[in-house]
């Protein structure tokens, strides 16, 4: 069998921290900061705990505010000395994270690096809201996005055609800011005002929050509660976790896998 690279555990591990709860975090994410000599972590995206568990002794940069030169000369300096350094991302690095970048860019150094992989946000938000993102006859398909703003041009924003498709469940990152003017595009193309949306506030941190609502009600529900950022919305009729069909998978037939 081939090794996966975290078995290998030569250069320097992008290690997914999962949502937020350090018991959410893999065993060779947790095993990778157990080793840590420095741990360069995602600002207040990562959860305070989750160094204070697993890598109380290594020595931790806040990769906010710094440029990518800046992250990779850090990361660089340490491993050519011999250290041990796991670069830390929130949930998981493959989701706007800006991982790749960051490894091309210690490649270019003949600095190995590779990713472990975390649990995302929409999933610890579909834990919370004791539903599924697929459901049958609900949602076959979840479509993981975020909306126009700084770095996304309007004409690159698909969130309402991701919504208007009645069988996918729309997982939204980065967006919690702009749940407004979202909400108001949704019902100008014609969604149903009645869909049901769920705004997740740091999905499994000590302070999560939920907030159920629709598309018509749900942005003034999330300003009446000031959050801004680090919450997951969901829309879709997966949110309601209702109407659904019974699974062939469980529908006593021999033969059927779905």
């Amino acid at each position: 069998m081939t090794d996966l690279p975290w078995d290998e555990g030569d250069g320097i591990p992008f290690v997914g921290a999962g949502p937020g709860n350090p018991e959410l975090i893999t065993v060779a994410g947790r095993e990778a900061l157990e080793g840590a000599d420095l741990v360069v972590h995602a600002g207040s995206l990562v959860n305070s705990d989750v160094l204070e568990a697993y890598a109380p002794d290594a020595r931790h940069v806040d990769s906010a505010g710094k440029d990518l030169e800046e992250l990779v000369g850090v990361m660089a300096s340490a491993f050519e000395a011999g250290e041990r350094v796991v670069r830390l991302h929130s949930g998981d690095p493959s989701i706007f994270g800006a991982a790749l970048e960051q490894i091309d860019a210690l490649a270019e150094r003949e600095i190995p690096a590779y990713v472990v992989p975390g649990v995302t946000a929409a999933f610890a938000a579909s834990a919370t809201l004791g539903t599924q993102l697929t459901l049958s006859g609900i949602a076959n398909h979840v479509a993981i996005t975020r909306p126009q703003g700084r770095t996304l041009d309007a004409d690159q924003d698909h969130v309402t055609e991701f919504v208007g498709m009645d069988d996918v469940t729309t997982a939204i990152y980065l967006g919690t800011h702009a749940i407004e003017g979202m909400m108001e595009r949704l019902q100008a193309a014609g969604q149903d005002p009645e869909t049901p949306v769920a705004v997740v506030y740091h999905a499994s941190w000590p302070d999560e929050d939920v907030i159920r609502g629709t598309v018509a009600d749900i942005a003034e529900q999330v300003e009446t509660a000031g959050y801004q950022a680090s919450a997951l919305v969901l829309v879709g009729e997966v949110v309601t976790g209702g109407g659904y069909d019974r699974s062939h998978l469980y529908g006593g037939r021999a033969g059927d896998d779905s």
